[in-house]
Formats: C-alpha cells, sequence, structure tokens
C-alpha cells in the first residue's frame, strides 16, 4: 500500500519514476520542460558546449525567453541577447519568442499553453515557482544546472516537506492575491518556508482566478520556497483547455497527507498591504503607512503584469490624473497582453491619466533599464522583490503592493488606500 501524500511528493514521484517519495528523499527526475531568459541563458548555453553535447535533449521541450534587459539597453545585454537567439536557431528551438510574440517568461510560459496541471519545470530563474499555479512542480535553479538539464532533460531533487497554507473568510474590497502572499511573508518571514513546499490551499484560493493564483505562487520563494503550489480544478481546467491539446495530469494531495505544518489564515479583515523596505516581509496594512511621499509607481513585473492587474489600475486612474512629479510606468506582461489591454480601451485610459507604457518586460523590476531609480528616490511597484538597490541607487527606497494600492497611490503622490478615491 503507498505512503499518503502531497501534490508536490505525487508529481515529484511520478516524474522519478517511483511509487511514493518522502520529505529529503534525493531523486532523479523527468523534466518536462526547461527554461532560461537572457541573463541566465548565456552561461549555460557555454557549459553546454564545453559538455561537447551536439544537441539540447529536446528542442521542444527547452525555453528561451528574452525578457530582463530587453530590448537591449546596451552592448553587453545586446550581445547576451544575440548569443541566445543564435543558440535558439541552431538548435531550432521551438519556445524562443521575441518581444513582438512574446514577453516575460513566467507570463508567457502559461499563457501559450507550455505548462500544465502535472507538469514538472526547471527553469534558470527563482521565479520559476510561478507554475504552480497550475499545479504543476516548479522550481528555479543556477545555469551551471540548467545546462545539464538541456543536455539530459534530468536533474536531482530532494524531496521538500510541505506547510499547507489554508485561507478561509471573504475578502475584502481591493484585497487580491499579492495581498494575501503579502500578508503570509509577514507571518512566516523571508525564511519561514526554507527549501518546503508552500501548498496554498482553501476555499479563499479556490475562488481566485487564474491571475491571481499565479501572483500568489510567484512569491512563494520570497518565503525561502522550493515551489510554491495549488491544486488544479475547473478554473486551471478552463485555463488551460483554450491554450493546448496536450492532456493535463490533475494531481490532488491525500486526506491524510503528511504535512509539515498548517498554517490557518482567515482573511475577513486583512486589507491591502504594503511592504517596506528592504524586504518583501517587513509588511504592514496599508491603513498604517506612513506619510510615504512617492516618485515613481510601477505596475507590471511577472508578479502583476497580467490583463486583471492592468484591468484594476485602469478602473482607479479613470478620469484622473497621475500626480504631478511622479512616474508612473506601467508594463503589460506580454504582448497578448498588451494587445488585449489596447482593445479594451485600458491602455487608453492609463495613458490619458499620464501613464507611461512600456514593454512587455520585466525592465524596472530588477533595476534593469527603464525606472532606474536615483539617489533617495522611493518607488512603489507591484513586482516581487525590495532588497537594497533592486530598482536602482542603494541609497533608493522600494515598497511594494498589488495594483489597486499602486494606482491609487499614483493619483495621491504617496502611498495610500484605493478607498481614498
Amino acid at each position: 500500500m503507498k505512503n499518503p501524500m502531497t501534490i508536490t511528493e505525487k508529481i515529484l514521484a511520478s516524474h522519478a519514476g517511483l511509487e511514493c517519495v518522502s520529505p529529503g528523499d534525493l531523486i532523479k527526475v523527468n523534466v518536462d520542460l526547461a527554461l532560461a531568459n537572457d541573463i541566465t541563458a548565456p552561461l549555460a548555453i557555454r557549459v553546454f558546449g564545453e559538455m561537447g553535447r551536439g544537441e539540447v535533449f529536446d528542442k521542444n521541450r527547452v525555453a528561451l525567453i528574452p525578457d530582463h534587459f530587453v530590448p537591449n539597453k546596451d552592448i553587453q545585454s545586446a550581445q547576451q541577447a544575440k548569443l541566445m537567439r543564435d543558440f535558439a536557431m541552431e538548435q531550432d528551438i521551438l519556445h524562443y519568442y521575441e518581444l513582438g510574440d512574446g514577453g516575460i517568461e513566467h507570463v508567457i510560459l502559461p499563457e501559450k499553453g507550455m505548462v500544465l496541471p502535472g507538469d514538472l519545470v526547471i527553469g534558470a530563474d527563482s521565479h520559476t515557482c510561478t507554475y504552480g499555479a497550475l499545479g504543476a512542480f516548479s522550481t528555479g535553479v543556477g545555469s551551471t544546472d540548467l545546462a545539464v538539464i538541456m543536455a539530459t532533460g534530468r536533474t536531482w531533487l530532494k524531496v521538500p516537506s510541505t506547510i499547507r497554507l489554508d485561507y478561509r473568510g471573504a475578502l475584502r474590497e481591493w484585497v487580491g492575491g499579492k495581498d494575501l502572499i503579502l500578508y503570509t511573508l509577514g507571518k512566516i518571514g523571508v525564511e519561514g518556508a526554507l527549501y518546503r513546499a508552500m501548498e496554498f490551499s482553501g476555499e479563499v484560493i479556490r475562488s481566485l482566478s487564474m491571475d491571481q493564483r499565479l501572483t500568489m505562487t510567484n512569491m512563494a520563494v520570497e518565503g525561502g520556497a522550493k515551489n510554491g503550489i495549488i491544486e488544479p480544478d475547473e478554473i486551471t481546467r478552463d485555463y488551460i483547455s483554450k491554450r493546448t491539446q496536450r492532456e493535463p495530469l490533475f494531481f490532488r494531495s491525500d486526506g491524510d497527507a503528511p504535512y509539515e505544518r498548517t498554517i490557518e489564515i482567515d482573511v475577513d479583515q486583512i486589507e491591502p498591504q504594503v511592504a517596506y523596505p528592504h524586504s518583501p516581509d517587513n509588511v504592514r496594512p496599508v491603513s498604517e503607512v506612513d506619510n510615504v511621499v512617492l516618485d515613481q509607481v510601477v505596475i507590471g513585473s511577472c508578479t502583476n503584469g497580467r490583463l486583471e492587474d492592468l484591468e484594476v489600475a485602469a478602473s482607479l486612474l479613470k478620469g484622473r490624473s497621475v500626480h504631478q512629479g511622479l512616474r508612473l510606468i506601467i508594463a503589460p506582461g506580454s504582448t497578448a497582453i498588451y494587445k488585449d489591454a489596447l482593445k479594451s480601451g485600458i491602455i487608453g485610459t492609463l495613458l490619458e491619466a499620464g501613464a507611461i507604457i512600456g514593454p512587455p518586460c520585466c525592465g524596472p523590476c530588477l533595476g534593469g533599464h527603464m525606472g532606474v531609480l536615483a539617489e533617495g528616490e522611493r518607488a512603489l511597484s507591484t513586482t516581487n522583490r525590495n532588497f537594497i538597490g533592486r530598482m536602482g541607487h542603494p541609497k533608493s527606497e522600494v515598497f511594494l503592493s498589488g495594483p489597486a494600492v499602486a494606482a491609487a497611490s499614483a493619483v495621491r503622490g504617496r502611498i495610500c488606500s484605493p478607498e481614498e478615491l
């Protein structure tokens, strides 16, 4: 008789060809999709070449996405992007997407149906954990590890123990997935789930849209987690049915699965959240925010650059103007999202309010280009990290929030609740 297992353990066992696995087991797994971007791919490609492998293990199961320093900001970034592009062409990689048909890696992989429930995805980027929203196991590795995966289609993993997070109650107005994950990080800290699986569950999670779920699993790594995951359901099935003909595998945790611990979270009293510098767990409710005057607001990234995020921002900015002296930068997560936002009038509303619309890329999130902060400047961002120097000068400050607080704050010129509008 098999031991009871969590969804994470079941996916890992299936990819290791084992009946069951337990936390701490070291297993060798087959990888469904290997991912890298214009920062991490060049090193992986060099190591791949040094291994003497002529071809990747499967040209249809490698994704190479230019999204961090594109459109190229300087000669070095242009060289990085060219190296990856040349490799993709040489290897006939199916999943290589330039900006005109792509966008941010963690937005376009689900959007284009590249990740399905039950998949095992390894990426050379820490926010690869995003795909757990679809009921997949996904985690980040270094570029050298990814080179080996590109060559063999396999890797070693240690099975993580699982922390179950059970969200109950009814969400208040303007509270979304970003607020729930920030609140959770405030409770457990940035090392609270170190090398654990964070399994998001409960009635609240089941009521969330896919956009909101992707936001939550995206930031599991901010709690130190190996992966974040949500059991797939009808919302998942509806999302993937429009995007692929490939058959998904719907794994679910056993009722008696052995969790390391269960954390119950009552959402009834959770307000929109704001993370203060310089850590995503330095969180407080918006009602307790000081008078924080802003120089810049950013809405976008693999955390909050999806259509629902832009819709929320536009609903608050419609008929209003960005505060004088403040820069509001909007970066749609993908070309498809940009197109949908244009068709629906969202982009027009944002432009009328005084926003700057950037290309679908990571841009400001990592201080790469577009929106770099000067000394002493303060930004409120819907991105996932606010470490020292994350968006520019080491003496700048970054605050984190969801799109509702960000949009309202862009109007007021200081961090505020959307209720003020």
